[in-house]
């Protein structure tokens, strides 16, 4: 039944516009429209490696199918449009006692069903450079960062503006009213938050960026998702050219406290991140730092990652008082003639926050390794490694390896 709606909605796109706006075969509306179909093919395992674990293991097998349409605008003072996003995750392999990896709409002892669908679309209007969108968005802000870590992202339902009317001025205000989670079929009015047990169905946010040259960008944003927490976000970015070196940095601030009725309870938290890197040739190394004052951890919505240095495969060293640090290094192979061939490495620590009232300590250990494949039938087939190692004394002793299969066909 799922596949049948999916088709469906598919055929309604390509026959809506012939029907609704005769005549518009020489706008935009159809010249600038693109369609993809994106395929993911994704392993994760995850190992608990501490004694007496409730769950000794995650591990799934699972294949994803996402169509992506999009239209232009048409013509006329005010262009409109519309997207379209539909897809289908199929469970290759599970069990009760291996379930819960967020791939799957199932959690441990209950392996769930074996696929499931979302179907959304985005009305646009457009108006010089401002641009409306209504509908289900992937939203990329400081204050709310759509997470696409597993088969399919999640959608979250409202409305968002844009405008770049104003030379180096970039404003974005939306609110969202629902989401749906990155391994559900169905939408949910409750907007749920990390690191704390507390929802809402409503997320308001606004952001403006000034870009005083091509290379320095200031921004602030405030998010709030009503009646738990509030939150204001200030960051600078830079990039400067030093003969043959290139050098970044980007520094944010976060001040997070509760909000209205007080859900979640109290919050306080103001979190800074640094993160710095310096590339030469196919070499790049970066450092990170993230300290988070207060008494309680950086709220965010889930679903989504924290913008901060340090959030990574598994841990965000998000918690209250925890300070880390971070070392990365990575290498990009066509530098030494292998195009598509690309890696890399990360340590992190944290510490000073408290487990059980005593000082608690963690790290983590990522390698990455990502090929795309140059020639022959499986051109442009990306293949990922992702491996990670953690010790905290908050989360225990976790190993983990995912290894993703995609591939992006234009149809379009």
């Amino acid at each position: 039944m799922h596949k049948h709606c999916l088709a469906r909605s598919c055929a309604l796109y390509c026959i809506t516009p012939a029907l609704a706006l005769p005549g518009l075969a020489k706008a935009d509306f159809l010249a600038d429209s693109t369609a993809s179909l994106n395929l993911r093919n994704f392993y994760f395992n995850r190992d608990f490696r501490q004694a007496n674990a409730p769950q000794s293991k995650r591990e799934e097998w699972a294949q994803a199918f996402m169509l992506d349409v999009k239209s232009g605008y048409t013509e006329g003072l005010v262009g409109l449009g519309l997207d379209v996003y539909g897809a289908l995750g199929v469970k290759l392999d599970s069990s009760d006692a291996r379930a819960g990896t967020g791939l799957l709409p199932n959690a441990f002892g209950d392996a769930g069903p074996g696929e499931y669908t979302d179907v959304s679309g985005v009305f646009k209007a457009k108006v010089s450079k401002t641009v409306l969108k209504v509908g289900g968005l992937m939203p990329k802000s400081p204050v709310l960062l759509s997470s696409d870590a597993r088969l399919m992202p999640p959608l979250f339902n409202g409305a968002a503006l844009v405008s770049q009317d104003i030379d180096k001025l970039m404003l974005d205000v939306g609110q969202f009213r629902s989401v749906n989670f990155r391994n559900a079929s169905s939408n949910d009015a409750d907007l749920r938050t990390a690191n704390f047990a507390a929802s809402s169905d409503r997320f308001n946010y606004a952001g403006a960026t000034y870009s005083f040259t091509p290379r320095l960008t200031a921004s602030f944003w405030r998010g709030e998702l009503e009646d738990v927490y509030q939150q204001n976000y200030y960051g600078v970015q830079a990039s400067h050219r030093l003969g043959k070196w290139s050098l970044d940095g980007n520094l944010g601030y976060f001040d997070s406290n509760d909000s209205g009725g007080s859900r979640a309870g109290t919050i306080d938290s103001r979190l800074t991140s640094l993160l710095v890197s310096a590339s030469r040739g196919g070499h790049t190394w970066r450092l990170g730092y993230q300290d988070n004052h207060g008494k309680s951890a950086l709220p965010f919505l889930q679903d989504a990652d924290p913008n901060v240095a340090n959030v990574v495969q598994i841990l965000d060293f998000t918690r209250a008082g925890e300070r880390s640090w971070q070392a990365r290094y990575d290498y990009n192979f066509d530098a030494l003639g292998i195009p598509g061939l690309s890696f890399f490495t990360r340590y992190l620590r944290g510490d000073d926050f408290k487990v059980a009232g005593r000082d608690g300590k963690e790290w983590e250990r990522d390698l990455d390794v990502s090929y795309v494949i140059q020639s022959g039938a499986l051109k442009n087939v990306a293949i990922r490694w992702r491996n990670a190692m953690v010790r905290s004394d908050a989360l225990g002793e976790v190993d983990e390896n995912r290894l993703i299969l995609s591939y992006s066909i234009p149809l379009k």
